[in-house]
């Protein structure tokens, strides 16, 4: 990622240098990639991203009470969607730049953005990952898991497996004034110990008052590379891990161009929870 040399971050007039000053000035004096102070939530903004992360929450485990084998991906939606504005939210994805459904439903070989049809059933055997997006309030909060469809084979059943352990490999990672690359590396080595592929051309990213906001959050690389993360950042880590190869396509089938299918069509496993950067770690908002 490339940015400016301009200064990013400034004291505030009239206040004393804190921490959070001193560190950010010093890594931009560096030559680090350093966030602008807008991507440090206040306490209400952090407050009300907790609300919509309680609300995403509910949504996937309403998913877990009633997934099961023989129900189609477009039950998965309205299941999703109905929560959703039940419980005073919207769903994000619905309509985001021409996404046409509530939410990713996203089987096997589809790595990403499955999109929900009455005419895709679920089987026995099936990895399916969905994620969702509320939107409670003006806040928003990103999660998606991991659901195995009555029982699968012993090597879907360690993709699943590894994958949340990338994740929260990462969020062990993720300390205040580390480095997004800090994670990424961490999330590579785990998966490459498997012989597995780490999904480079989808990342997480920054979130909480817009859908997508800085940091992209990638889930390989390097130790001190990327943005630095303080106390007050909200973003998602969300490795995609593929069983073979790390590159990806998109379906030529979808008229919507949105589903992402691994290279080689083995299957993919993602997990992902929203988190807030504390002064001691990260704390989950959405899960």
């Amino acid at each position: 990622m490339m940015f400016s040399k301009k200064k990013r971050w400034h004291a505030l007039p009239g206040q004393e240098l804190t921490e959070l000053d001193k560190q950010v000035m010093y890594w931009e004096k560096k030559g680090k990639l350093v966030p602008t102070r807008d991507l440090v939530k206040t306490p209400e903004q952090i407050e009300g991203i907790r609300r919509s992360g309680v609300v995403n929450t509910g949504v996937l485990d309403e998913v877990a009470r009633r997934i099961h084998a023989g129900m189609t991906t477009l039950e998965i939606d309205r299941i999703c969607h109905d929560y959703c504005v039940g419980h005073g939210g919207v769903p994000a994805c619905l309509g985001y730049e021409g996404f046409p459904k509530s939410v990713c439903v996203s089987i096997n070989e589809v790595v990403c953005h499955g999109i929900p049809k009455d005419t895709v059933v679920l089987k026995e055997g099936d990895i399916v990952n969905v994620d969702f997006t509320t939107i409670l309030d003006g806040y928003y909060a990103d999660a998606s898991r991991m659901y195995v469809i009555g029982k699968t084979t012993p090597e879907k059943e360690q993709l699943v497996r590894v994958a949340r352990e990338c994740l929260e490999i990462g969020a062990e990672a993720a300390k205040p004034y580390c480095f997004v690359g800090d994670i990424g590396h961490a999330i590579q080595k785990h998966a490459e110990k498997y012989h597995y592929g780490v999904v480079r051309d989808l990342c997480g990213h920054g979130v909480g008052l817009q859908f997508h906001e800085e940091p992209e959050v990638v889930h390989f690389g390097h130790r001190g590379t990327g943005m630095l993360l303080v106390p007050g950042m909200v973003f998602t880590i969300e490795p995609m891990i593929n069983m073979g190869t790390w590159k990806v396509f998109i379906d030529a089938d979808d008229e919507y161009g949105w589903e992402v299918i691994t290279g080689d069509e083995k299957p993919s496993a993602q997990w992902e929870h929203t988190f807030l950067m504390t002064e001691h770690g990260v704390e989950i908002l959405s899960y």
